[in-house]
């Protein structure tokens, strides 16, 4: 990833638009830092992802690069969230942990439909299991914080 400063103002800019550019201008195939410098091209990184909070926050990098030491990066901006959002954000979460919940009841569906075929009831831990799954939403935490129940043996 590269930019070219033009008037001090940084844009986004490829080794293609270099040599398109320069059209009589042999460079080498892998052009140093220091020939792409007199040309007002620089190198440009992407710093690393802040810490932030998901549920509260929004995240987005930054259109343009600022120099940093001496090195141009790309930043990141964190922004809060509106309280729309984090409602939103909550109910996406909430759907997703009650889907989770759901694939898990179904996958020892096998285990009450043997129970209800041989007439007998669900053992008490496969009972108490999946009583756990269902009342999964109901934890003080859900949906951020959740403890799932240990499938029995």
């Amino acid at each position: 990833m590269y930019i070219k400063l033009t008037n001090g103002t940084p844009t986004t800019y490829t080794i293609g638009q270099l040599r398109k550019d320069n059209p009589n201008t042999s460079f080498p195939k892998n052009i140093p830092d220091s020939l792409l410098a007199e040309f007002g091209v620089f190198p440009v990184t992407v710093a690393e992802i802040p810490t932030y909070a998901e549920r509260t926050q929004t995240i987005t990098q930054n259109e343009t690069a600022t120099q940093v030491n001496g090195a141009w990066v790309y930043g990141w901006t964190v922004a809060d969230k509106t309280a729309e959002e984090i409602a939103a954000y909550d109910t996406a979460k909430g759907m997703s942990i009650r889907s989770q919940r759901d694939e898990l009841l179904a996958s020892c569906d096998w285990m009450a439909i043997k129970a209800f075929e041989a007439g007998s009831a669900v053992s008490a831990e496969w009972a108490t299991y999946r009583q756990a799954l269902r009342d999964v939403t109901a934890q003080a935490g859900f949906p951020h914080e959740i403890t799932w129940p240990t499938k029995p043996e």
